[in-house]
Order: C-alpha cells, then sequence, then structure tokens
C-alpha cells in the first residue's frame, strides 16, 4: 500500500483535533472527509479507518512511541509511523517522517500486548472498574469484543418496506446485506458503505441501528393505539421504531431535555413517513407530572457510561471518567423514580442503557424496586447482551409492570 500525502495530512491533523481539541472522533472524521471532494471511496475509507484505528489504540501506541497526549505533532507522526509499521505498510521519504525503529516497535508491540491494559489500548481506573464488576474471564473477552471494529447494521422501517424488499433495492445500489438471527427488522452490511446516499435511505425505508440497540423498543411489547412516552428520546433512534412497531396508530411522546435532539428527531420522522410522534422538551418537572398515570408504556433508555457502544465511540475511552460514572448512576436512579409514575397502572416500563456494568443495570433496578416509587412495579424479566456473545453492542434491559 502506498501513501498519499494528503490523506495521510487529514489523519494528522484529525488526530490532533481528537486529543488535544477534544472534538469526538466521529465529529473529526466528517470533517476529514469533507477535505477534498476528489477523493474516492477507497480514500475515504482510509481516512476513517485510519484515524478510528489510532484512536482505537491510542495508548498502546503511544507507549511504544514514548509520547503522551496532548501530542505535539512530531509525536502524532511517531503514532502514525507505528500505525504503518504494525501493519506492514512502508514508510515514505518525507521530511515528517524521522528514523523509525522498526525492529523495536514490533518487540515493544510483542511484550506490550502480554498485558490487557495496553493490548486492549485502555486506561488503568476503566480496567479495574470493570474486573470488578464482570470478572476479570468476562472482561478480558467483552473488552476483546468492544475493541473490533463495529459492523453496519440497518433497521428496516416496516411502516414503508419488508425486510426483503428493502434487500432487493439496496442491490440494485450496490450494497449487499444479510438477514441477522434472531433480530425481525434487521440488515447487516456486507461491506462498509455510505448508505445515507443511496435512494433507498431518502425514502425512509431504514435507519442505521445497532441490532442490540433494536431489541429495546420490542421489549416494551407496544401495540398499535396505545399512548407510549420514550423519556429519553435523544435524536429518536428507538422512537421511530416505536412508531413502526406500532403501525403509525396511536401516539408515541417523545421527550428530552436537550430541544436541538428533538429537532433532528422532527426530520427523521418525516422522512420515515411516521405520524404519530409528539414532541415534548422536558424543561421542568411540568411535561412530567402533567403526564402522571397515563402511559400504557413508559420507555427510559437512561444515559450511561456508554461502555457497552465503544466498538463505535473508541474515543470514549479516553474522555469518559470514573466521577461521570459516579455522576451518571445518580442520575440514572433519579430518572427512574421520576419518569416511572407516568406509568397506568396495568402498564410497563423498560429500562435501557448501552452499558455493561452490573451498577448502571441490574443494580438500579434492583434499588429503584424496594424504593416507594418501584413498590407499586413487578419485575417481570430483563436481558443482558453483551458484545463477546452477541457480536453487537453491549446493552442491557429490564421489563417492570406496574400493578393494577
Amino acid at each position: 500500500m502506498r501513501l498519499h500525502r494528503n490523506l495521510t495530512f487529514a489523519v494528522i491533523d484529525s488526530i490532533r483535533d481528537i486529543f488535544n481539541e477534544g472534538i469526538y472522533a466521529d465529529k473529526a472524521v466528517e470533517k476529514a472527509l469533507k477535505r477534498d471532494k476528489r477523493w474516492g471511496a477507497r480514500d475515504r475509507k482510509f481516512v476513517a479507518e485510519t484515524i478510528y484505528d489510532i484512536v482505537r489504540w491510542n495508548r498502546l501506541y503511544a507507549e511504544i512511541a514514548e509520547v503522551k497526549a496532548p501530542f505535539d505533532r512530531d509525536n502524532i507522526w511517531r503514532l502514525f509511523s507505528v500505525w504503518c509499521i504494525l501493519r506492514g505498510i512502508k514508510l515514505p521519504d518525507w521530511n515528517q517522517i524521522g528514523d523509525v525503529p522498526e525492529r523495536r516497535i514490533k518487540g515493544r508491540f510483542a511484550e506490550l500486548s502480554k498485558t490487557r491494559k495496553f493490548r486492549e489500548s485502555i486506561p488503568d481506573w476503566m480496567d479495574e472498574l470493570c474486573i470488578s464488576e464482570l470478572g476479570e474471564d468476562i472482561w478480558t473477552k467483552e473488552i476483546a469484543a468492544l475493541n473490533k471494529q463495529a459492523s453496519v447494521i440497518l433497521r428496516t422501517n416496516t411502516l414503508n418496506i419488508s425486510k426483503e424488499l428493502l434487500q432487493k433495492k439496496l442491490k440494485t445500489e450496490n450494497i449487499s446485506t444479510q438477514f441477522v438471527p434472531n433480530h425481525p427488522d434487521a440488515l447487516v452490511l456486507e461491506e462498509r458503505a455510505n448508505v445515507f446516499k443511496t435512494e433507498a435511505f431518502h425514502n425512509g425505508f431504514f435507519e442505521v441501528q445497532d441490532a442490540s440497540s433494536q431489541l429495546v423498543a420490542a421489549y416494551l411489547d407496544v401495540k398499535p393505539g396505545m399512548k407510549v412516552i420514550d423519556t429519553c428520546a435523544g435524536a429518536g433512534g428507538k422512537t421511530l421504531h416505536l412508531a413502526s412497531l406500532m403501525e403509525n396508530k396511536g401516539q408515541v411522546i417523545a421527550m428530552d431535555i436537550y430541544e436541538s435532539k428533538l429537532r433532528k428527531l422532527k426530520v427523521r420522522a418525516k422522512r420515515n413517513k411516521v405520524h404519530n410522534v409528539e414532541l415534548r422538551v422536558i424543561d421542568s418537572t411540568k411535561p412530567i407530572k402533567k403526564l402522571h398515570g397515563k402511559a400504557d408504556r413508559v420507555l427510559i433508555d437512561a444515559p450511561c457510561s456508554g461502555l457497552g457502544v465503544i466498538r463505535r465511540n473508541p474515543d470514549s475511552k479516553w474522555k469518559l471518567q470514573p466521577e461521570f460514572i459516579e455522576n451518571i448512576k445518580k442520575i440514572q436512579q433519579e430518572i427512574l423514580q421520576s419518569y416511572s409514575k407516568m406509568v397506568k397502572p396495568g402498564g410497563k416500563l423498560v429500562y435501557a442503557t448501552c452499558s455493561v456494568l452490573p451498577s448502571e443495570n441490574q443494580n438500579q433496578v434492583e434499588e429503584f424496586l424496594t424504593s416507594d416509587a418501584g413498590k407499586s412495579f413487578s419485575f417481570v424479566s430483563d436481558k443482558k447482551v453483551m458484545a463477546h456473545i452477541s457480536g453487537f453492542d453491549g446493552f442491557y434491559m429490564a421489563l417492570l409492570e406496574k400493578k393494577q
């Protein structure tokens, strides 16, 4: 493989933005891919995948290169050189690339790969926390799975098309997919592609949504005609799935503290031809109180550490801090206590996170059920989705029922 200067510079600038300026990796990649409209699919793939690779394995590469963040430009070139050597890519004779000790790099890689925190490129505190919660054996398997590149999964919008017909339509646009066992609406791409440029996307035939995430709305057991509330809707991936499962009948109230996210949901709902979604900003306690005892179903897709989705957000390994996890656990319990009051007697509630930590998951449910607010609920079932078993994101969901 021959390196091209303009593509490599895009990678170097993006690594600087992510580690020195705090820019999220997906935003840095998006910015990098806009640098030159002449780039073809192969060029864009190189830029995106190289950025994510260096971010994903940053601790390992930094140890080998003997550099520390924040990185000056020379240090970023050293990281890039390590990436090249470990992938067998011949380094060009550029001024930015000095003498690279190839044998020493490979030796350090072999040595450091014996230790999990270096091999899997994770902070010490994260390694220690996850061992304490999951046990060494499960965590070793889980973090190895979470460091693999995520597949592109589509969720068929069954309001507009069947999964089988969507597969055929995508094939006419040179995108090959396969069905995903036990995920009735899911298609996985055989090769990565920009699906957002397809006619099928613009016609509202699908959304990009990981297979594990697709299990959550279905777990809520919704029916057409119900009043359903998605309390932490964000940009609405699960809201749209709920509307689809309800066949556009009944009412889905999508709530969030961020109005900007709900505006994105409005655009997505229009493209999906979803008509039964109402948007409400949680700007005080009033919107919640107005709905006390009114909902057949309530979904709490709670804010969390995101430790189950670091395959698609590898920079979160470096941006996440232990204090955040402690704070988010308090918020999760507060949300459960407050938002559960919207469920009417006989109604159901799903509490979900994209975390693999029991302290954010089953422990929160157990604490809630022993509280005053939780005593009126009974536990029905829960589902723990681990990346090393499923091959998809790590997720948790618990189904609770309010007593009559």
